[in-house]
């Protein structure tokens, strides 16, 4: 199997390492930001460097517009968009490490549906991992 993926993984793990403990930050205390001016902020930037991407890749925009698979893109965003709103009002309402374990869940769930919808391989290795997964979550968050 190619890992050309697994520096991009990895980046992206060490990044998001940031964003609850500093949105937690900035939506609570004194001069706190709302939770959904947050969102509209940071995704303001998120966009801008995504659009940075595409125009100096030479990707572009529109041709992809037709493709049969924007509906599926559409209906990540959706998600993606009720994801971040519900995180950063969890954030501002909660404590990081109570709220970050919570929603990493969404690494099980999406581990699942890749088997079960997408066909991808399964093993004890897996099942073992998912269940570590669930246990950690189960004793960061207190419950």
């Amino acid at each position: 199997m190619d890992a050309t993926y697994l520096p991009y993984a990895l980046l992206a793990m060490g990044a998001y390492t940031f964003v609850s403990p500093l949105m937690r930050v900035a939506t609570t205390g004194p001069d706190a930001i709302p939770s959904d001016v947050a969102v509209i902020v940071s995704n303001v930037l998120l966009v801008s460097m995504a659009a940075g991407i595409v125009w100096y890749t030479g990707q572009g925009f529109s041709s992809h517009l037709a493709s049969p698979k924007l509906l599926h893109v559409l209906g990540a965003g959706v998600f993606l968009g009720i994801g971040i709103l519900a995180l950063y009002r969890a954030l501002s309402l909660g404590p990081v490490s109570v709220v970050t374990p919570i929603f990493a869940m969404f690494l099980v769930f999406s581990s699942l549906i890749g088997v079960v919808l997408l066909g991808e391989s399964f093993s004890a290795r897996k099942a073992l991992g998912i269940a570590f997964a669930v246990a950690s979550v189960y004793l960061v968050s207190g419950a």
